[in-house]
């Protein structure tokens, strides 16, 4: 087979593992678009609970993403991954039988803690060549994207007919479903992906951490996700004040979701081929800022909140896309994975953000000040994001490197980022890493394995 096709390890390894990824992120966004509607019978019901219930689960994700990855180094892949799936339904479980809004919340952070986002994307890269990891990367992100939207299909259809608990009961099950997965379908890895492209590093995240351009990203998928949770606390409550019924929103959502995914992809066509990614960065920030704002205007009309929610969801999508990329781009060539952790720790903070400031506000207030609010963060972004500086695109290559000292790696690196196409050279004792950042098109991997070897 071609080695610019994915092998059968691979296309088993993409398939199974999204649909893994899709069936634990179908469970936790169904209850977006409907909780604020069919949870007014739970005990103790209020906006700011329904906050705290929608997004408490990203506080338990963005606390443990970083350690479950750790784990999985330890004690294996597949264990942490059915752990963190049994943690899930656990948490689905609760939720399901759960009277109050309290230990719907509860639930919700049980759920958070099955917190196995990195170790998957750990696992994929195991079973993957380093030319074909991008491609299953893309496998499992599309489908994640895509479960987004059944969830706001299926979401309202389960709830006007069993309640919250049936979607927590179905949660469940999904999350069964991923367990017999794991362990009948996902291949066991025989190699390992260096370490520097799957697992933090506690030294490493300081680093990303003090990075400014990685901390413009971290702090940018917060607020993205801060947005997107902070509207759904309020937006099914205000459809309905609008005269949309509750088993009618999904046939708001779906177009809007599905549209916006066809408008988002020429634009991101068009910003790779005329080099233009920083503009259209910022451009999609101004636009999610200005839906959001419009939405404060015309949410008294459902065709209003839908032309809002089309222009929010072109740029959520085509954000939610690239920075994943400009994270990998931007990362020190053996801190991917500290740098992916750091991020994907950002954007389930944001959730639980989002779901407290919308709760907070909407306890207080309306709707409307719940989106003003949000598009006022998100001018904070646009702010922070007009300083980013995208580096010119590259392409990730490690090589096994048999050398002894420091003087030694210090040397071949040198020699290596010498080479054409070379943008950055990292050689690792502790792992016999050579990690190299390059431009696919200048860089020859022959002549770089001559120096290595010799």
């Amino acid at each position: 087979m071609s080695s610019s096709s994915l092998n059968a390890l691979e296309k088993r390894t993409a398939v199974t593992l999204a649909s893994v990824f899709a069936f634990r992120m179908l469970g936790l966004f169904m209850l977006m678009p409907v909780l604020a509607i069919y949870g007014q019978d739970l005990e103790g019901f209020s906006p700011l609970w329904i906050g705290l219930a929608i997004g408490a689960y990203g506080l338990t994700q963005a606390l443990l993403q970083v350690p479950m990855g750790w784990l999985s180094d330890k004690f294996g892949r597949k264990r942490v991954i059915v752990s963190g799936l049994v943690l899930f339904a656990i948490g689905s479980l609760i939720a399901a039988m759960a009277e109050s809004i309290y230990m719907v919340t509860l639930g919700r952070a049980l759920q958070g803690m099955g917190a196995i986002a990195s170790t998957v994307l750990a696992l994929a890269a195991d079973l993957s060549r380093d030319e074909q990891r991008p491609k299953v990367m893309a496998v499992i992100g599309m489908c994640i994207g895509l479960s987004f939207a059944f969830a706001m299909l299926l979401g309202p259809i389960v709830a006007s007919s069993y309640g919250v608990s049936g979607i927590f009961w179905l949660t469940a099950v999904l999350a069964l479903a991923g367990i017999v997965i794991v362990l009948t379908l996902v291949p066991t890895a025989v190699n390992r992906a260096p370490k520097g492209e799957t697992s933090a590093v506690f030294d490493d995240i300081k680093k990303i951490v003090k990075n400014p351009q990685l901390a413009r990203l971290d702090v940018g998928v917060m607020i993205l996700h801060l947005t997107l949770t902070a509207m759904f606390v309020v937006l099914p409550s205000q459809l309905i004040a609008d005269g949309l019924g509750a088993e009618q929103h999904w046939q708001l959502y779906i177009p809007v979701l599905f549209l916006a995914f066809f408008l988002m992809v020429p634009i991101m066509i068009i910003a790779i081929k005329k080099e233009k990614e920083k503009q259209a960065f910022i451009g999609s920030i101004a636009l999610m800022v200005a839906s959001l704002m419009t939405l404060t205007l015309v949410s008294e009309s459902s065709w209003g909140i839908a032309a809002c929610m089309l222009g929010y969801f072109v740029a959520f999508n085509y954000l939610e896309a690239t920075m994943p990329a400009m994270v990998s781009r931007m990362a020190p060539a053996n801190q991917k994975g500290s740098a992916m952790g750091v991020f994907s720790s950002g954007q389930f903070f944001g959730a639980f953000l989002g779901g407290i400031l919308g709760g907070l506000i909407a306890s207080f207030d309306s709707a409307q000040s719940v989106f003003a609010a949000a598009a006022l963060v998100g001018v904070i972004w646009l702010a922070i994001a007009s300083g980013m500086v995208i580096p010119p695109r590259s392409k990730l290559v490690n090589l096994l490197t048999e050398i002894d000292t420091e003087q030694q790696a210090q040397e071949l690196a040198a020699r290596l980022v010498a080479l054409k196409g070379v943008v950055e050279a990292t050689v690792v004792l502790e792992e016999n890493r050579t990690y190299l950042k390059v431009k696919d098109k200048e860089f020859d991997l022959e002549q770089a394995r001559e120096i290595v070897a010799a």
